[in-house]
């Protein structure tokens, strides 16, 4: 395993973080998921990230007990306020003072630690003063329950709004988690230039775009049984925008790419994002530890120019490149 530093921090993290978006609590057996959580630790992951709204607080619940009686230390442990966990009553959701300090309160329960090492925005809240939300960061990072804040899925504009609460806060304000992806390129404009500005990281989701960059989606073919897009519970809505016949074509046409490199297209998805220096940390998720295995081997890997540029004349007009694309509800 390789090492970045998360934005203008001393924080180390894992090129590669174990996230469970859409696995523990609701897809994935605790045992199994307990099964990748310690073939995590075993690829050397020091990174977990995971989220109060994952599976209704159960991802939380089974990531504290699958990392019990580790050394507290030597791990990073990430999660996130936003969502609505409760019965969605007026301030169940937001990042409003209440909900925010509720909503840690509760998280460090079941994770079953005292602090957090990176407590994230899920999203920005229109509805919230900015002044609210990151002076109730503030206190929890004051109180030793917060390390380090992040955010989600923010507009260089609101990046910038925050980052300059947190200066004067004196707050550490250190990364941002989006989507990226060969596919998914929206924070490439305006985002990345801005996050680099405010001394930002990012810590990226979707790295493999929701499986569909596995090349495990044939164009023409029926989506594989027990597949996300075949799962109406478990994310299908969410890969449905790179099931496009052309995306699938495209995808296909980077194999031979993929055994140039000497990697799997998932391993080549992956390092892809490792390439872009403001990236810290690429998520992986796993309902199998073969597939944390597989995924961590594009730890370290340098794809040469030669090969970036055959990347993006593969896939040309199917990347999705607009800024606007970023927003929150």
């Amino acid at each position: 395993m390789e090492f970045r530093r998360l934005g203008r921090s001393g924080l180390n993290v894992s090129e590669i973080s174990y996230g469970n978006w859409l696995t523990h609590g609701s897809q994935v057996e605790e045992d199994r998921a307990h099964a990748c959580i310690q073939a995590a630790l075993d690829a050397g992951i020091t990174t977990f990230d995971t989220a109060d709204v994952y599976a209704n607080t159960a991802a939380e619940s089974v990531l504290g007990r699958g990392l019990k009686g580790l050394r507290r230390e030597s791990l990073e442990i990430f999660t996130k306020v936003f969502w609505p966990t409760g019965p969605k009553g007026p301030n169940d959701r937001g990042l409003s003072r209440k909900h925010i300090m509720e909503s840690a309160h509760a998280s460090l329960e079941r994770l079953g630690t005292d602090y957090v090492d990176l407590y994230q925005a899920h999203r920005f809240d229109r509805h919230t003063p900015l002044e609210e939300t990151m002076g109730a960061f503030a206190d929890l990072v004051r109180q030793g329950k917060v390390l380090y804040v992040g955010v989600s899925e923010w507009t260089a504009e609101q990046i910038s709004r925050g980052a300059a609460l947190a200066r004067e806060l004196k707050i550490p304000l250190v990364s941002n988690q989006p989507q990226y992806n060969m596919l998914w390129r929206v924070i490439e404009d305006q985002v990345i230039p801005t996050s680099e500005r405010e001394g930002l990281s990012q810590i990226v989701w979707s790295p493999i775009a929701q499986g569909v960059l596995t090349g495990k989606y044939k164009p023409g073919q029926a989506y594989p049984e027990g597949s996300r897009a075949t799962d109406e519970k478990g994310g299908a809505d969410m890969v449905a925008r790179f099931l496009d016949e052309n995306v699938l074509k495209r995808v296909a046409e980077l194999e031979p790419l993929a055994e140039q490199a000497g990697l799997s297209l998932a391993q080549l998805a992956v390092a892809w994002v490792l390439q872009n220096p403001n990236v810290a940390s690429a998520i992986i998720g796993a309902s199998r530890p073969e597939q944390v295995h597989e995924n961590v081997k594009a730890v370290g890997k340098k794809l040469d120019a030669d090969l970036l540029t055959a990347i993006d004349e593969v896939l040309g007009e199917v990347v999705e490149r607009d800024a606007s694309l970023t927003r929150s509800p």
